[in-house]
């Protein structure tokens, strides 16, 4: 045990990292108004979707979300924390080897999602509320798939590592790894952004643990990207929980997604991921579940409304409680994952 908590990062380097945090929560809080000035003039108001997570309309889903459709909430407030971790880290923490990847990840794919939630905002496809799910399928895992070339071609990673296992070599079959990884955790970030400050909450605990596990395998720069991240996203927090200024849309749900998941790659600490973000896991899992109960019980869904936080929601807990809980939910996970990092290290 003393062997694995032996960590040595020198004060200067924590402070560093910690600086940019906070640059990052101050530029953040600097360009909202901005942002929201931008926003309100022009109606970037998100549009209900009308489609179910597991299928059919959406009905319980826009009953217990009325009131907030009668509300003029702008979208893509994404916005405001990918330009402020773009910049900062193009600035002052680009690295080859650690920062790069995850910046043109969260860049890439918050692209597409910028172009989603503009459809969205235009109605451009007005049966689903933005671009249909196969082609933001396709466009993602374009990114992803490049995103693991680069992995296994630039910084020549050819297996990942689990517990026990020690490192599975499997070659250039890591692109895939990395493109399933990529996708299932940037879909599944997606899913769960449903309610006022839920998704913002739990990236920031999923990203300030990653930081901790980031600096402890000496990836500093690494470590330095995720604190950017926690403080912009502090920042968006701050104006998002309930009742919500704004909404972060595709653009910054895909994009943070993306990112995360790409770090767990860079961090070769895939196994930890689905402890670390196990809300994630059963948002996305409560969707399957009601998907497949509907396809082999002729309708017939396990929980009221997909994702689940939405079926807590239609059994009468308030919008506030089920986010604060599922946030001391992640919280838990992230300590549990630090652990089985910890006594899984090599």
């Amino acid at each position: 045990m003393e062997k694995i908590l032996k960590i040595t990062i020198s004060d200067q380097v924590i402070v560093n990292i910690l600086i940019l945090g906070i640059v990052a929560f101050v530029l953040s809080m600097a360009i909202t108004p901005i942002f929201t000035t931008v926003a309100y003039k022009y109606k970037w108001w998100k549009k209900p979707r009308k489609e179910a997570w597991s299928g059919g309309t959406a009905t319980v889903y826009n009953k217990l979300h009325a009131a907030k459709h009668h509300r003029n909430i702008p979208n893509m407030a994404g916005l405001i924390f990918v330009v402020s971790i773009a910049l900062i880290t193009l600035l002052f923490n680009l690295k080859r080897t650690e920062t790069w990847l995850p910046l043109a990840g969260m860049i890439g794919a918050g692209t597409i999602g910028l172009i989603d939630d503009i459809f969205n905002i235009r109605g451009v496809n007005k049966k689903i509320a933005g671009m249909q799910a196969k082609v933001k399928f396709l466009l993602y895992s374009i990114v992803a798939l490049m995103g693991g070339w680069w992995f296994y071609d630039k910084l020549n990673v050819h297996s990942f590592y689990l517990p026990y296992f020690h490192n599975i070599g499997v070659g250039i079959f890591i692109i895939l790894i990395f493109w399933f990884v990529v996708v299932a955790t940037a879909n599944s970030v997606n899913i769960t952004d449903g309610l006022d400050g839920l998704a913002g909450g739990l990236l920031a605990s999923s990203f300030a643990t990653y930081s901790i596990i980031a600096g402890i395998e000496h990836k500093y720069a690494l470590a330095a990207f995720c604190i950017t991240v926690v403080g912009a996203l502090l920042s968006y927090t701050w104006f998002n929980i309930f009742p919500a200024r704004f909404f972060m849309g595709d653009v910054g749900s895909f994009a943070l997604g993306t990112a995360l998941g790409i770090i767990a790659m860079q961090t070769n600490t895939i196994y930890i991921l689905p402890i670390i973000g196990v809300v994630y896991v059963f948002e996305t899992g409560s969707v399957i579940i009601n998907r497949t109960s509907k396809l082999l019980r002729n309708g017939k869904k396990v929980f009221l409304s997909s994702p689940i936080h939405h079926h807590f929601e239609a059994i009468g807990w308030p919008e506030t409680k089920i986010t604060m809980r599922f946030w001391i939910l992640g919280q838990a996970a992230a300590f549990v994952g630090l652990i089985v990092f910890l006594l899984g290290r090599r």
